[in-house]
């Protein structure tokens, strides 16, 4: 069984250009993300696309060591399924790159025991009660290859687990649900303004 966290990650986000190496308290988001995910003791590799819009990215992800994987830009799902290959992974856990918060210990939770064993996918969002930046998903890899097939319009390649959802009497899936529900709270960057809300809470 071999498993990593596969954070994604791009330049071109049209809501706040380039925010993956935007510094919250001198440190670039990426890296935050990166070293909060690493806490769970799995490894982690970034996946961004071949764009030349995501080269500064790369830049800063080889002068820093960090592990990182270039695939599609605009099929996010085909990238996910590169870096499976490539890294020849049973499981992966996906996390985006604007999720500076993301629970490290959720992450261990969701990934131990014999839940990779019986579930194609793990997630704390079906129905989501943690907050939106705190999103977490654990895919069978043989699974989500198995399913590239039905991905065969751009918002399903965009957005990889709504496929999963729509469909979820065909897969077993096990959600995560906190006692209270905190879905309206948002924890991600989607735009500079969230900087000031979040840079606290790092």
């Amino acid at each position: 069984m071999k498993i990593m966290i596969l954070i994604q990650a791009r330049m071109s986000s049209k809501r706040f250009p380039e925010k993956m190496l935007y510094k919250i308290n001198n440190k670039p988001l990426i890296e935050i993300v990166n070293e909060n995910c690493k806490k769970s003791k799995l490894d982690t590799v970034v996946i961004t696309s071949t764009d030349k819009t995501d080269q500064k990215l790369v830049r800063y992800l080889k002068k820093n060591k960090i592990n990182f994987f270039r695939s599609s830009l605009q099929n996010v799902y085909k990238r996910f399924c590169d870096t499976i290959k490539f890294y020849k992974l049973t499981h992966f856990v996906r996390i985006t790159g604007d999720s500076p918060l993301v629970n490290h210990r959720l992450i261990k939770k969701m990934t131990s025991g014999n839940l990779l064993k019986n579930y194609d996918l793990i997630t704390n969002c079906f129905p989501r009660t943690y907050p939106i930046g705190q999103t977490i998903e654990v895919f069978n890899a043989r699974i989500f290859l198995k399913n590239y097939k039905f991905m065969t319009n751009s918002f399903y390649r965009e957005h990889i687990s709504q496929f999963f959802y729509e469909n979820y009497k065909n897969y077993k899936i096990k959600n995560f649900k906190l006692k209270k529900n905190l879905s309206k709270l948002n924890l991600s960057i989607n735009y500079k303004s969230d900087v000031k809300r979040i840079k606290q809470k790092i």
